[in-house]
């Protein structure tokens, strides 16, 4: 009797602007690499001594606030104990690469592995990454190949969408982050802009007059998107330093999107916050491809 082979033991690793609730880290296994972000001249570890009260306190001040990618060397570390694990191939997933040079440090260290390292650029940043790599992980821990759990991420962040407003367009422009958005800043102070994540880069959507109308094209957007894709979608309100805001939009998402299976608040981590300022709110979705919405409300 032949013995069959074992299977491929596939680990998943990101980056700390996943923010990835401790709980899906601990259930998933998933290895999280830290960017840093520097303020006032000193260097802190994203989530582990830096938080997102802090950088907005530091940004109210007009504290000089930047960010950086992790090193390959820090990849490779990470690469290499999960090998030493028991891990045969790694999938690697991480904020757009247009934001970042997070993607060609990871690339950097995968071509010196010791293990095949598949590196994927998601285009994208949050929880819309985020559920992508729950999904890679939930494939991998069924027994999944390093194919099909690459073709998993690709998957969830193909019809994903990330819409946000910003309270000023400052911080993005301190930082180089704004982009198409630019366009924008003559009239900054007499609009309310609603922004996007498309091809990996921050673009103007829409521009309003009042916060409340910003939100109301926000949740708009979002409904429409959701009826379109047909599927069942996980969704997750991010914010800086605007719980409260970003409650209320989670309650209407819980009780306005059907076939909405997750609806997470999720505060945005200090590398993220730096950019977008406080006052943030943003939404991350994620529809579940095969997962049609079947009649009636789905929770």
């Amino acid at each position: 009797m032949s013995v069959p082979e074992p299977r491929v033991a596939v680990r998943v690793v990101t980056d700390s602007t996943a923010y990835l609730p401790d709980d899906l880290l601990r259930e998933h296994a998933i290895e999280v690499v830290p960017l840093h972000v520097v303020v006032g001249g000193a260097d802190h570890v994203e989530g582990r001594d830096i938080t997102a009260d802090e950088v907005a306190a530091a940004l109210r001040q007009y504290t000089v606030v930047s960010t950086s990618r992790p090193t390959p060397q820090v990849f490779l570390e990470t690469y290499e104990r999960l090998a030493a694990e028991g891990a045969t191939h790694v999938v690697s997933i991480h904020l757009s690469s247009q934001m970042s040079g997070t993607v060609e440090a990871a690339r950097l260290a995968a071509a010196e592995a010791s293990i095949p390292v598949e590196v994927i650029d998601s285009e994208t940043i949050g929880m819309a990454m985020g559920f992508a790599v729950v999904a890679a992980a939930e494939a991998a821990t069924g027994g999944a190949d390093l194919a099909t759990v690459a073709r998993v991420v690709h998957e969830r962040l193909a019809p994903s969408k990330v819409l946000f407003y910003v309270h000023t367009l400052e911080h993005l422009r301190r930082g180089g982050r704004i982009g198409a958005a630019s366009a924008l800043l003559g009239s900054a102070l007499a609009i309310k802009p609603v922004l996007g994540v498309r091809g990996g880069r921050i673009v103007p959507i829409e521009k309003v007059r009042t916060t409340a109308r910003a939100i109301a094209r926000i949740e708009a957007m979002v409904a429409q998107h959701v009826a379109e894709g047909g599927v069942a979608v996980d969704v997750a309100v991010h914010h800086l330093d605007a719980a409260e805001r970003a409650e209320a939009i989670a309650g209407w998402a819980r009780d306005q999107l059907p076939g909405a299976r997750r609806v997470l608040v999720v505060e945005l981590g200090a590398v993220v916050g730096a950019h977008v300022g406080p006052g943030t709110v943003a939404i991350a979705v994620s529809p579940r491809a095969g997962e049609p919405i079947v009649a009636g409300r789905e929770s």
